[in-house]
């Protein structure tokens, strides 16, 4: 699914400001919008990040949440703060230096509406269990590329994680981008893999009616989705919660919610990143810190 993303960028550097015209139209100066799916836009924010200089970013784009936005900030001394469940931007006192700053927690309404339909999230996780899942693919987009590996984990009746993982034979050769970017190679899928089909039947054998969790679960959900229509399977009703929402929401002082930045932030190794059982360990480690469970 793609949103509406505004990039406003003061002191562009040239290269910076090549690269976001590839994404975005720049409306006026340093302003740019588009339309862009959640996995492009947080690439586009990390090259921001990446190449900023010694200018400053600020991001507001679409999301599911209370506010219907979020936003982000980038060398700026205006930053987010967290108000009873809502984001807001604080704006700098003169001569105050920019720092990291939390306002004290209050009982707004809708600080107390948010609490409880968590709290009514999580009962229903717990009624009806959870299995994280991830995904590799060969493109960013379901309607043209493909799954390459899909795993899931869940939480067996003792307590001990239960693995589902397999590999996915392609019908074309996988781009050289994403051979580098997981280690997947055509030689792994037509030795170890199997047909779509038998994947998603079995896939869907195991995660049954449970609560789909992932990182960035939408872009999961959208290539399962296609999987189940090109399958002739019935498409996933499952509910769905996005830890990547989670982390944002209770996060803050970080540069970006990429799945090794968080790693760090909690001191969790990430031996095997992109690869998709090794990130549905990962997920299940956050959300642990994060009670997302």
């Amino acid at each position: 699914m793609k949103n509406i993303v505004v990039v406003a960028i003061t002191n562009c550097p040239p290269k910076l400001r090549g690269d976001l015209s590839k994404w975005l139209f720049e409306v006026n100066t340093g302003v740019y919008t588009g339309n862009l799916s959640n996995r492009v836009r947080d690439a586009v924010w990390d090259r921001i990040c990446q190449n900023i200089g010694s200018g400053s970013a600020t991001m507001v784009f679409s999301a599911g949440n209370e506010q219907n936005l979020d936003f982000r900030v980038c060398n700026s001394s205006w930053t987010p703060v967290d108000y009873d469940g809502i984001k807001l931007m604080r704006r700098p006192l003169a001569g105050e230096s920019a720092q990291n700053i939390s306002l004290k927690p209050g009982f707004s309404r809708a600080s107390r509406m948010l609490a409880a339909q968590h709290s009514q999230m999580a009962k229903r996780r717990k009624e009806l269990g959870w299995v994280i899942v991830d995904l590799e693919t060969t493109g960013l987009e379901p309607e043209r590329n493909s799954i390459i590996e899909i795993a899931a984990l869940r939480m067996g009746e003792d307590d001990r994680p239960e693995r589902f993982a397999r590999l996915i034979r392609q019908k074309c050769r996988i781009p050289e981008s994403i051979v580098q970017l997981t280690g997947i190679t055509d030689e792994m899928l037509q030795r170890d893999g199997v047909v779509l089909e038998e994947a998603i039947t079995d896939f869907l054998s195991f995660v049954g009616t449970r609560t789909v969790i992932g990182y960035n679960v939408a872009f999961d959900m959208g290539f399962l989705q296609a999987a189940c229509a090109e399958t002739q399977k019935p498409p996933m009703q499952n509910h769905c919660l996005d830890l990547m929402r989670t982390a944002r929401r209770k996060i803050g002082g970080v540069n970006n919610y990429k799945l090794e930045t968080l790693a760090r932030y909690f001191d969790l190794p990430c031996p095997q990143i992109h690869r998709a059982m090794a990130d549905c360990e990962l997920v299940w480690h956050i959300g642990s810190k994060l009670n997302a469970f």
